[in-house]
């Protein structure tokens, strides 16, 4: 077991309305993802969430489903996780560099992503870090998403608009008075 993660973690959010999560993962090496998974769910069991669970081939397929399921489903975040360990070609650099871009793309478009998805240098450094009793990181993916749907509903209400707005009444169409 490694030494305690010495990082500072936030109390989970509350919420008032109930929030629906998807977990995306790559089960290349399935005893790791197993283990982010019990991280995950037990995180969002803990915040009252629910969560469906889905399975790719691998950690390049993570954004792809994720955005599928912001297109046409209705979750309210989404949780990726796999591992990536290096092997001795760069295939490990392309994997990680695309699948973490393709998530923060995604988030940039207002997908609420916890990434769980390790990138490690061997099989002991994943264990340590998907270990729900060491450093839990798919329960630190399920905490990120959570944290970000409170802020989203945080501030959900409070729209800017775009343009302008012009004072006093106006004139849209022939008979039709706006004030």
């Amino acid at each position: 077991m490694a030494a305690p993660d010495p990082h500072a973690t936030l109390p989970l959010p509350s919420f008032d309305k109930p929030v629906k999560i998807l977990i995306a993962v790559a089960p290349f090496y399935r005893d790791i993802a197993d283990m982010l998974i019990a991280g995950a769910r037990a995180t969002l069991e803990r915040a009252g969430a629910t969560h469906e669970l889905v399975e790719l081939p691998g950690a390049l397929e993570l954004p792809g489903a994720i955005a599928l399921a912001h297109r046409m489903s209705n979750f309210d975040g989404y949780v990726a996780l796999g591992c990536v360990i290096r092997g001795e070609t760069t295939h490990y650099d392309t994997v990680c560099n695309d699948s973490s871009r393709g998530l923060t793309l995604l988030g940039l478009q207002g997908a609420l992503i916890g990434n769980g998805i390790l990138t490690v240098e061997n099989h002991a450094q994943a264990v340590v870090r998907a270990d729900p009793a060491d450093m839990d990181k798919g329960g630190g993916a399920a905490a990120a998403a959570l944290h970000l749907i409170a802020l989203a509903r945080k501030w959900g209400g409070e729209t800017r608009g775009v343009g302008f707005r012009p004072s006093g009444s106006f004139q849209i169409a022939e008979g039709t008075e706006r004030a």
